[in-house]
């Protein structure tokens, strides 16, 4: 299948941002009043939907805006620092993409100007349009808005991303998903919403660049 267009989450998709999420959640739970988590049950939560993590560490849904605030400021401070690494690859395969007409495009519920930062001026002007800053729940509509900007057709666009509300969102927005297995959720629990396509690691994104060749 061709793909003219592809969409990026970027946490846990490109940004290898899981360990610092480890690192200040515990700080983040007592801030708003939910549940700590330790390194085991950490791993154990990969295997969930968000919406079940947030039952787990008991936060009602009217505190994911602020304790996702609190994630973003709190990254924010250290995208100079080196501790938001992309994942191996992840540049040369967006520079691949790119040579070969695949547009791409970024919708992510992290900041924007988190997003670029850690991207890098070159990269982040791969990225022909951002959308950023929404809810994790609420990314189909934004999804819907960067194919009307790209005057692309829905069957000729993928979001790749690495949970499954990521999946929920292509879905609602009428295109294919695509699951990476190195991000947030693990590759077991995205099977479940049965992907289009599934990337084992960063090198396999360039599949989208030799089918649209």
């Amino acid at each position: 299948m061709s793909y003219r267009l592809a969409i990026f989450d970027f946490d846990g998709t490109l940004a290898d941002s899981w360990p610092f999420f480890l690192s200040v959640f515990n700080d983040i739970a007592d801030q708003h009043g939910f549940r700590r988590i330790d390194a085991e049950q950490a791993e154990r939560l990969r295997h969930y939907g968000p919406r079940d993590v947030m039952r787990h560490v008991g936060m009602p849904a009217w505190k994911l805006p602020f304790a996702s605030r609190s994630f973003i400021d709190r990254m924010r401070a250290v995208t100079g620092s080196g501790r938001i690494p992309l994942f191996d690859g992840i540049g040369p395969t967006l520079h691949a993409l790119d040579r070969a007409g695949v547009r791409l495009a970024m919708v992510s519920s992290n900041a924007e100007e988190n997003v670029r930062a850690v991207l890098g001026p070159e990269l982040a002007a791969l990225m022909r349009q951002y959308e950023c800053g929404m809810s994790i729940f609420g990314k189909a509509a934004r999804i819907r808005k960067v194919l009307r900007l790209a005057s692309t057709p829905p069957a000729e666009a993928l979001y790749v991303g690495d949970q499954t509300t990521d999946a929920d969102a292509a879905r609602r927005a009428g295109i294919a998903f695509g699951a990476v297995s190195w991000g947030y959720a693990s590759i077991e629990a995205l099977r479940r919403v049965t992907p289009e396509r599934e990337f084992g690691a960063p090198a396999d994104l360039l599949s989208l660049a030799r089918a649209s060749c």
